[in-house]
Order: C-alpha cells, then sequence, then structure tokens
C-alpha cells in the first residue's frame, strides 16, 4: 500500500469510491491512534496495580482494594479484546478486506465504521446474528 496524505480535517464521504486508499489511510490511522490509547492506558492500569498491591491491615479496606483491583483487571482484559480486534481490522485493511462484510462481502458502510472502526459484519448481518443468539439463548 502506497503511502497516502489524507487532507487536514479530512473524514470518508459517499461521494467517493468506497474504502479508496484515502479511506483506508483514514480508518488506519483512526485504529492506530484507537490501539496506542489502549496501550496507553493498559500500561496505567498495570502500574496502577502494582502501586495498589499494599497489604491493607483494616479488613474493609482490603477487600475495597481488592474489588478495585478486580475491576481494573476486567477493564485491562476488555482492552486487551479490543487490542486484538483493532490488530485485527489493521490486518484487513493491508489485505484489502477492511470495510466488508464478513458474511456477505458487502460494504460495512462509511457510517458503522465510523461508529465502531473493528466492525465485521453489516448492521444487517449483526442483527441476524443477534437474533439467533437471542433465539438460543432462549431455548
Amino acid at each position: 500500500m502506497s503511502v497516502v496524505t489524507l487532507p487536514p480535517n479530512y473524514k470518508p464521504s459517499k461521494k467517493e469510491e468506497y474504502m479508496n486508499e484515502m479511506q483506508l489511510e483514514y480508518f488506519k490511522r483512526k485504529l492506530l491512534d484507537w490501539r496506542a490509547e489502549l496501550m496507553k492506558g493498559s500500561a496505567s492500569t498495570l502500574q496502577d496495580l502494582k502501586d495498589n498491591n499494599i497489604n491493607e491491615a483494616d479488613e474493609t479496606d482490603r477487600a475495597s482494594n481488592e474489588t478495585d483491583q478486580s475491576l481494573e483487571l476486567r477493564t485491562r482484559d476488555r482492552m486487551r479484546k479490543l487490542i486484538k480486534k483493532i490488530n485485527q481490522a489493521l490486518d484487513r485493511i493491508e489485505n484489502g478486506t477492511y470495510g466488508y462484510c464478513e458474511e456477505t462481502g458487502e460494504p460495512i458502510g462509511l457510517a458503522r465504521l465510523e461508529a465502531r472502526p473493528v466492525a465485521t459484519l453489516s448492521i444487517e448481518a449483526q442483527e441476524r446474528h443477534e437474533r439467533k443468539e437471542k433465539t438460543f439463548a432462549e431455548e
């Protein structure tokens, strides 16, 4: 993929060819920035856990700290999973499949990708999956 220079304040538009070089570069930068932000937060979480590894004499304080650490670990796990999805989206940009539904091959759409840059399904396919999950959950 060639290096693309984005104009200042560039936003993908429906007037352009879908997933052209500028759109791909836009989403690549968006994903890279998001990943960097999450990595920074992850490092901060690790430091907080190290700093708060103090044995509290008071049971209430200890329980409160353990609850806080548990929440931090769950948040960190969500971040880790999101970073994995971001890396997968970056791979799709490189291999030319980004922006297209994994199920149907149809465009996911700029608005959906703007809201959820790691999306792999179109809204219609996502809704089908959610209906199936709901049906199986009720059985």
